[in-house]
């Protein structure tokens, strides 16, 4: 048995970098100005260690475009290289499990991105150049430039240079196919995407591009309301101005800087795409956090920036490790720590804000019970009678009246005359309107067991009923006044799918209302939600419903007194009572409606008739 090495030729890894390690072209850009910055840094490091002095020059990054020789360089005024090192930097390609690396970049999917920084930038220019040159001057006494050139084969040139200044060109000799990247708006557009945020002046063509400071650096004391205004709108021109920010500044076990804007949310807005900016060392990386940020925060505006994100190859991905699941449990709690102190310090404000940001709040706790231990303190509910408050706060003044019941209502504006019942006994409502609710009140239910949420029309509780005018005198057949009533208005319904119980309601005004079970008012919604059809067995079953009539009502006891007169007017007045009912609560078939709207007609012009003959 005999052991060999493996042999990896440059000729087949430039076409793999050309063709498959970047998913767009613009990335050159980025990665050479990045280099740019790094060979200034470096230098700058230098300095500060007292290796090398720098004078009062400048430290900047140029960009120049020569149309009539299809040219586009790069400048620096950094550490420059000597021979050696652009040997050891550019002539050698840093490189690792290179048959991974050419099997998965075959397949151009994000999900074979290799984790790593391999120091495959600078070849990132071979995507629109069929050559580069690197004319250098390193920073060290008595070095000597060095021209190194290279057509994208496997072989390259190197000599003396022609720099007399200490940094690095690079120019690129743009193919016929890649013209575009010598428009100046087009490079323009790419460098203010990639690199607005660069700690050094980017010149194209002596413009400066990169005039605006990343507001993220600073520490939140030293910013003012209108700095952070300002930023959100350098990122976001369209949008209106945010609610409030979280600024982030993390130095241990990771380094995270950042500013997150809770936006005003608008119509028809997708909470599940991000619109948060992710840096790397204040280089745009992606516009898309969706690792970074849990779900629940994806409707965040802002930036995100972090040395220690683990990024893909070409730098333009996160790769999913411990360290990316850190900063999303750090962020989830930053930002709930700051709606806490919100609610505690400008409760006023909170409850402004509300609107936009309870989706957020809601959905943070259905997906993380973390953020809901801290989230309860401020998961806030209107009751029907406009004041605010949280479910512990709710619980705690309702306990003795309501025995662990949370009532509420979806609609308070259509129960309206049903809520006068509630509110004539002391009891208070919460209005849950959000399509979410119904979920988040089953979570928590487990969480607040033996508390449970119900309807106001989801059943018959006792606080609603009139015990002082209860119908419960037995006649010699052994039924109750009640009883007789609900008899009554089950047969003038003529529908035995249709229960019919008869009460002493609180409330005299209230001719009745349908009684749908909570929890199978849960899950009807629930499937209906999931497109099941209305006519199934199942969703039949979940329909069953109760018409509750009020004994006490005047217009009960006058349908009575019309059945003894008029059998077939006082059938259509018990029918109408109780589409009423349907309509009022918002269960109503549309389709039954011309049906209720003819009745409806028919009804009026026998009153009509009854009441000219003085009845």
């Amino acid at each position: 048995m005999s052991k060999q090495k493996l042999e990896v030729h440059s000729e087949n890894i430039l076409p793999i970098i050309k063709r498959w390690l970047y998913s767009e072209h613009d990335i050159f850009v980025r990665e050479l100005v990045s280099n740019a910055g790094d060979a200034i840094h470096k230098l700058k490091i230098l300095a500060d260690q007292g290796i090398f002095h720098l004078g009062n020059e400048e430290f900047k990054i140029e960009i120049r475009v020569n149309k009539e020789e299809h040219t586009l360089t790069f400048i620096d005024n950094g550490i420059g290289m000597t021979a050696e090192e652009v040997q050891k930097y550019i002539a050698q390609i840093a490189f690792s499990g290179a048959e991974d690396f050419i099997n998965k970049y075959k397949t151009n999917k994000e999900s074979d991105q290799i984790i790593g920084h391999f120091g495959l930038g600078f070849y990132s220019a071979y995507m629109v150049a069929e050559k580069v040159e690197i004319n250098t001057l390193s920073y060290s006494q008595g070095a000597e430039p060095v021209l190194w050139s290279c057509d994208g084969s496997s072989e390259y040139t190197i000599e003396k240079g022609s720099r007399n200044t200490r940094g690095t060109e690079i120019t690129l000799f743009i193919d016929k196919s890649n013209e575009e990247y010598l428009e100046i708006h087009k490079l323009k557009e790419i460098l203010k995407h990639y690199c607005s945020f660069l700690p050094y002046p980017i010149y194209l063509n002596d413009t400066l591009i990169n005039s605006k400071q990343p507001l993220w650096i600073k520490p939140a004391s030293e910013c003012t309301t209108e700095e952070y205004l300002d930023f959100f709108h350098y990122l976001y021109p369209s949008e209106e101005d945010p609610l409030f920010w979280v600024h982030l500044n993390v130095d241990y076990p990771f380094h995270m800087k950042g500013i997150l804007y809770f936006p005003k949310l608008r119509q028809g807005f997708d909470i599940n795409k991000s619109t948060v900016k992710l840096y790397c060392n204040r280089v745009f990386v992606s516009d898309n956090c969706k690792d970074i940020i849990p779900n629940y925060l994806l409707a965040l505006h802002g930036v995100i920036d972090s040395p220690d994100i683990p990024l893909n190859i070409s730098r333009s991905y996160l790769q999913m490790d411990r360290t990316v699941r850190q900063l999303s449990g750090h962020i989830s709690k930053k930002v709930s720590d700051s709606l806490n102190n919100l609610y505690r310090n400008e409760k006023d404000k909170f409850i402004a804000s509300w609107h936009d940001i309870s989706m957020v709040i809601k959905l943070g706790i259905l997906e993380d019970d973390k953020f809901y231990e801290r989230a309860k303190e401020f998961l806030i509910w209107k009751n029907t009678q406009g004041n605010w408050m949280t479910i512990e706060e709710y619980i705690e003044v309702n306990r003795e009246k309501n025995r662990d019941k949370i009532f509420y209502t979806r609609d308070p504006a259509h129960f309206a005359h049903f809520l006068d019942m509630y509110h004539n006994q002391g009891i208070e409502v919460l209005c849950a309107d959000a399509p979410i609710d119904p979920y988040l009140m089953q979570y928590l239910e487990k969480k607040l067991a033996p508390v449970t949420f119900q309807r106001i029309d989801a059943g018959i509780d006792e606080s609603i009923i009139d015990k002082s005018k209860e119908k419960i005198v037995l006649d010699p057949s052994g039924k109750t006044e009640g009883a007789h009533l609900a008899d009554f208005i089950r047969a003038k319904l003529g529908d035995d799918s249709i229960k019919v119980e008869a009460k002493s309601l609180a409330n005299d005004n209230v001719t009745g209302f349908v009684m749908i079970d909570e929890n199978k008012r849960r899950m009807r919604d629930y499937l209906m939600s999931m497109d099941r059809k209305a006519g199934s067995a199942e969703m039949r079953h979940l329909a069953e419903h109760t018409f509750v009539v009020n004994t006490n009502n005047p217009l009960i006891a006058a349908i009575q007194k019309v059945d003894h007169v008029d059998p077939e007017l006082a059938k259509d007045l018990v029918k109408q009572a109780y589409e009423l009912s349907l309509l009022s609560q918002r269960e109503m078939d549309p389709g039954a409606l011309n049906d209720f709207v003819a009745r409806n007609n028919r009804v009026l012009e026998k009153l009509t008739n009854l009441a000219s003959k003085g009845f």
